[in-house]
């Protein structure tokens, strides 16, 4: 079987987003504040907390460019596979070390996109307020010159949710010690949640 072109999925991507976006905005009712701080060019990564599996569309909705999300290999092989092929997703091999999955973000980074990726790696399901991040993002952000663009999530996805929240903050560049810029994104990433809880 012939896969989608780049084109196909890109078409796909807006006229789901087209349908699905004021579904979700009746539904939840999110807020979304710092959009302004999502460049409407170049490479950047979109990262931030996950807490459930709709997080990316929070993300989607806040900007209109198209944001190529990495997602769980499973996303790609029960009966939705289909959907999350014909948006751009870039599936993940959480088992192992997944280099072709790295090379295909760093594509999409060095033709000047949107990548989108949670650096807790999985959803947070504890009672920790944030899972130690990995360190994916702040490497492909340094390897292709990429702004990475923080938010912080937090509320219930309940109909008609009265806390649902998404802030975005200052997109900033990476140096060359990774880990200070690891420490950095977890600190603005948590400076945000605690920003929507008052």
């Amino acid at each position: 079987m012939k896969k989608n072109s780049e084109p196909d999925k890109m078409r796909s991507y807006r006229f789901f987003k087209a349908i699905l976006v004021p579904i979700f905005k009746f539904w939840y009712r999110p807020t979304i504040i710092g959009k302004e701080n999502i460049p409407e060019d170049g490479a950047i990564l979109i990262v931030g907390n996950h807490k459930h599996v709709y997080d990316q569309c929070l993300a989607i909705m806040a900007t209109k460019r198209t944001i190529h999300y990495m997602a769980k290999k499973e996303y790609f092989e029960g009966r939705h596979a289909w959907f999350f092929r014909m948006v751009g997703c870039i599936p993940v091999d959480r088992s192992k070390k997944d280099t072709e999955a790295v090379s295909v973000a760093l594509d999409v980074l060095n033709k000047k996109e949107a990548l989108g990726l949670f650096p807790e790696g999985t959803r947070n399901k504890t009672d920790k307020f944030l899972l130690p991040f990995k360190f994916g993002a702040v490497s492909m952000a340094h390897k292709t010159d990429a702004l990475l663009v923080p938010f912080g999530l937090t509320g219930d996805y309940k109909f008609r949710s009265k806390n649902l929240t998404i802030r975005f903050g200052k997109p900033f560049k990476v140096g060359n010690d990774l880990e200070k810029a690891n420490k950095k994104l977890e600190k603005e990433v948590e400076k945000l949640m605690r920003a929507n809880l008052g």
